[in-house]
């Protein structure tokens, strides 16, 4: 399944809910994209499909300083998986492509 749209995300954390969008697109070949939550852009490394599973890392800086690690499940528009950061616990990841309709297009 294409892992290429806008989804968005929202991260079951400790600390309460947090939400986010995340973009991927393809170029040359390969898959690349950004993440927006919290007042902050961040561009995502690593980021692998295979098969249905997705992953990237990403670095952010608010509330404070993370390195979180994601792994997904895609099926179809939704996808699954978890968040980690370091030794903390797991956030279960939950997320919805943003589908446009043709009037948008």
């Amino acid at each position: 399944m294409p892992a290429e749209g806008t989804w968005n995300l929202s991260i079951s954390t400790p600390i309460g809910k947090m939400k986010a969008v995340v973009e991927l697109r393809c170029h040359n070949g390969v898959l690349i994209g950004a993440a927006h939550g919290d007042g902050e852009e961040v561009l995502l490394n690593d980021v692998v499909l295979e098969g249905d599973r997705l992953t990237w890392k990403q670095t952010i800086t608010k509330t404070m300083r993370l390195n979180l690690v994601f792994d997904v499940m895609v099926d179809g528009d939704t996808l699954q998986g978890t968040s980690k950061a370091g030794r903390l616990p797991s956030s279960k990841v939950a997320g919805e492509r943003q589908v446009i309709s043709e009037g948008q297009a």
